[in-house]
């Protein structure tokens, strides 16, 4: 493969933000000993420099046709890229950190045209379900309520339970806590619970397809409990 070496170096040091960038040890080709090497990943060009203040790199692996597999190597958290072939390269890595070596994998395995292929596939099939109409349900609610946040109960879609009235207190015998309780003023009403939506209701559950749609619906609907609950609120 032919590569401009200036554009190459270009693009290797541009502006542009990178997918990962870091110190790795990269075993020499011809000897076993391991150099420390500051690594940029571009696409699906991998860029090795002296230090991150060089401006031109000193070699470039391209990511195509190749596995990102863990090795056993004398460095600890090596891993190797390892290409398909009798004569192919094999180039071995090391990390400083077991966390740094995951993101180099990980970052290496996913920077493929090839695995870009299976995204777009995959998405085009996710794509392809949705306007066929072949949305799975949605999730049920669970039937217990939340835990409270800060004192104050959060919205749920499930009715609260009902709670046993009290006995009234004998009238001849008031106590100190029911006076003063008949003297404060009562605080404001609690907003309402949004209403429950039944599946077969033409204003259902919609598509996780028509997102904008149902993010829509359910904001005019939290608007106009909200105003409900100001208007209550302002009442005397």
């Amino acid at each position: 493969m032919k590569l401009n070496e200036r554009s190459l170096a270009f693009y290797a040091t541009c502006d542009a933000p990178v997918d990962n960038a870091g110190f790795l040890y990269k075993k020499g080709g011809r000897h076993a000993a391991y150099h420390r090497r500051w690594f940029v990943l571009r696409g699906n060009m991998l860029f090795y420099f002296e230090d991150p203040a060089s401006r031109e790199p000193v070699g470039v692996i391209i990511l195509e046709g190749c596995t990102v597999e863990l090795v056993e190597a004398a460095e600890e958290f090596a891993f190797a890229v390892r290409f398909a072939g009798a004569r192919a390269r094999t180039y071995v890595l090391a990390a400083e950190s077991q966390a740094a070596m995951e993101g180099w994998v990980k970052a290496l395995s996913r920077a493929s045209f090839d695995y870009l292929r299976l995204v777009v596939r995959e998405l085009e099939q996710q794509l392809a379900a949705m306007r066929a109409g072949d949305c799975p349900p949605p999730p049920r609610r669970p039937r217990t309520l939340p835990p409270k946040e800060n004192g104050c109960a959060v919205w749920s879609a499930e009715p609260p339970a009902a709670s046993p009235a009290p006995n009234p207190a004998p009238s001849s015998a008031p106590s100190s806590a029911g006076a003063s309780a008949a003297g404060s003023r009562p605080g404001p009403a609690p907003p309402p619970l949004p209403p429950r939506r039944r599946a077969s209701a033409p204003n259902g559950p919609l598509c996780a397809g028509s997102f904008a749609r149902l993010h829509e619906l359910y904001g005019q609907e939290v608007r106009a409990l909200r105003s409900q609950w100001l208007r209550s609120r302002a009442q005397p």
